[in-house]
């Protein structure tokens, strides 16, 4: 099992993401992404959307156990974060959560 706070921080630091819930939307729709996580609060609405778009993309989505604030803090971030995009892993293994 890999520690999924550890991968998000290597990836968000060696790799390449976009934070928020429209970019991750937009990514999925046009299949530009490897992996989108969402936090535990992120709203039902956004969280359908983006599971419906994945779903016809192929692209996993993982349900983060933290909320949007310890997202955030996990990118470096002062803010909250719903959605992350995966375009890139860099050195983290964060695409072996869909394996899980």
């Amino acid at each position: 099992m890999i520690d999924v706070n550890k991968a998000i921080t290597t990836t968000a630091k060696t790799g390449k993401i976009q934070l928020g819930a429209s970019s991750a939307l937009k990514s999925a729709k046009t299949k530009k992404a490897k992996l989108i996580l969402l936090a535990s609060n992120c709203p039902q609405s956004i969280r359908e959307d983006i599971e419906y778009y994945c779903k016809l993309s192929e692209i996993p989505v993982s349900v983060y156990k933290g909320n949007s604030s310890d997202l955030g803090a996990l990118c470096g971030k002062p803010f909250e974060v719903s959605a992350l995009t995966i375009k890139e892993p860099g050195d983290s293994n964060i695409l072996k959560i869909t394996e899980e």
